[in-house]
């Protein structure tokens, strides 16, 4: 019996540094293993030229689509908020008990035990911290995990994999 290993890259990509950091890290993830698949939804021209014509039913059908077909879900959770798209993804993934891997790197989340970091949280607008969306993040711990470094989510999906094997 074969097992698959198709990877749904969820991250946002609507600028130029969105797009190369998904190139760059969805590289790192297929030189993983000649058996890793990924999809990465900018890479599906019929629906992400953006100098082109997709509705919005055919870009929910495409991407959906990979989702379901997906082993693991990899998804970059860095932005002033989770992007809509990846959040929804991630809700799908959620639904068909598709385990997802949540990148977050964001360097705000450093200082946790900076004791003046921690009395800011009381003065208003002094907030050192970043908030992610909690409904997202619980998804994405109810059935996976958030790291906070490309060689974490690197690891991680090794780890997912090979317990896939066993």
């Amino acid at each position: 019996m074969t097992i698959s290993n198709h990877i749904y890259f969820a991250g946002p990509m609507f600028t130029q540094s969105d797009l190369r950091y998904n190139e760059y890290l969805v590289k790192k993830i297929r030189a993983l293993s000649s058996e890793i698949t990924v999809y990465l939804p900018q890479e599906n021209e019929a629906i992400n030229d953006k100098s082109a014509y997709a509705d919005s039913k055919m870009i929910a059908l495409a991407d959906t689509e990979e989702v379901l077909k997906s082993d693991l879900m990899v998804a970059v959770l860095d932005g002033i908020t989770i992007d809509a798209g990846v959040a929804s993804e991630i809700g799908v993934a959620y639904a068909k008990g598709i385990p997802v891997i949540a990148l977050y790197s964001d360097t705000r989340q450093q200082g946790a035990d900076n004791s003046q970091k921690l009395e800011a949280l009381a003065t208003p607008a002094e907030n050192q911290f970043h908030y992610l969306n909690l409904y997202t993040v619980g998804l994405v711990k109810l059935n996976g995990e958030v790291v906070s470094t490309e060689d974490a989510m690197l690891d991680a999906i090794k780890r997912v994999l090979l317990e896939r094997r066993d």
